[in-house]
Formats: C-alpha cells, structure tokens, sequence
C-alpha cells in the first residue's frame, strides 16, 4: 500500500460495521488516495480503521462485484485499473439511464424541486473556476435532484453505482477548456424541458450531455498522454 492511510472508523448507530468500512474504503478509492493497481492488505487496512480483518474482507469482497478491486489468484487484492473501453462502457450506459431519469422527471417532478435544481445551476455557474472538486461536486448534486425527481429508486441505485466506478476521472473531463461552460448550458437545457414537461426533449438532451461528458474526457486523456 502507499502512503495513504485510512482513518479509524466512527460508529455510527444507523449502520453496521461492514457497512461503514465498505463505503471508507470506497470513498478512498474514488477519491483517488487508494489508487489503481494499488495492493490491498487485510490486515494493514484493519489496523487503520480500528477494526478485525473480518469486515474489511467483507468490505472487499462487495468492492470485487462493484468493480472497485481485483482480486489475482495467489497474489492478492489491487485496487482496479480502469481502461479507456471500460470508462466508454460506463458512459454509454449512463447516457440512456440519465436520458431515462431526465425523462421520468419531466414527468413527475414537484414545484419545490424544480425550484432546488435552479438554485443548483446558479452553484455550478458561480463555481470557482479553478476549483474542479467544487465543480465536480456542484454538478453531482445536480445530478442527483434530477434522480430523486423522477421517483425510482432503483434507477437511482444503477447510476449513482455506474458513476462512482469512473468517479475518480471526473475532473479530467471537466479540465479541458470550455468544458465548464458547455455544461453549464447543457444543465440549462436540461432544466427548461423537465420544466416545460417535454419528456422526450429532457431525455435527448441528458443523453447527449453525457456523450458530450465521455468525448471531453477522451480528449482530455489524448492531451494528457502527449
């Protein structure tokens, strides 16, 4: 392991401790501070949060079905390394289930949420420019009232699982120049057809943001390799 340390697990009475180190060392990943092709060790991460090895296997095992890490037989358990076809996968899949929850939120969406992803737009267009984890978490919570309006939770579940597999990439497809401005036009859109209730418009453009999201990112990749 590197030199990322995990901290000491806070019980929380709502959860279970499996639950609680699952998602630790999730968000350690996603954040990037475990990070791909990285070794996991048992019993080192176990002693960081303050924990027996048995829910950190736990932990691991759910991390293996969700895609976060590999396990490599008589070797032992890495932190995933994501190719470029497999982040392009992740992307299309998402660019017909976010078209599906922008659709069904034209359909079902309250007076008062709609309210709040206004006031989400204005966050994300007053963001700091060059603070790209501001800008990241601004348009996941934009993201995040479109699913809760369209009233599937199961949907919800699918995406948000879909987006935290290529979570630790996202401020490589809003680094590239202009990016942050073409969303933010895109969000525009977004809103004015699940306002005006035109389902099949609020579905194209949500699609089309996050094929518009997948060619940034690839761009971006191309410029960082030169």
């Amino acid at each position: 392991m590197g030199n990322y340390k995990l901290t000491p697990i806070k019980l929380d009475n709502y959860k279970p401790l499996r639950e609680l180190v699952f998602e630790s060392m999730r968000e350690a990943i996603i954040g990037g501070f475990l990070k791909p092709g990285e070794r996991l060790m048992e019993t080192q991460l176990a002693e960081q949060m303050g924990v027996s090895r048995t829910p950190v296997r736990e932990a691991i095992r759910k991390l293996e079905l969700e895609g976060f890490v590999v396990m490599v037989p008589r070797k032992g358990v890495y932190v995933s390394n994501i190719s470029v076809k497999d982040i392009a996968d992740v992307f299309e899949v998402r660019a017909a289930l976010e078209g599906l929850a922008a659709g069904l939120a034209a359909e079902r969406i309250t007076s008062e949420e709609l309210d709040k992803l206004e006031k989400s737009l204005l966050q994300i267009s007053e963001s700091n420019d060059d603070d790209l984890y501001e800008l990241v978490e601004e348009d996941k919570n934009f993201h995040e009232l479109l699913y809760q309006a369209s009233r599937n939770e199961r949907l919800t579940t699918i995406i948000t699982n879909l987006k935290d597999q290529i979570e630790r990439f996202r401020t490589t497809s809003l680094a590239l120049p202009g990016r942050k401005q073409n969303a933010i036009t895109e969000h525009k859109n977004i809103v004015e057809a699940v306002s005006d209730r035109n389902i099949e418009l609020a579905q194209a453009l949500a699609s089309e943001h996050i094929q518009n999201a997948e060619q940034s990112f690839l761009k971006a990749l191309q410029e960082a390799e030169k």
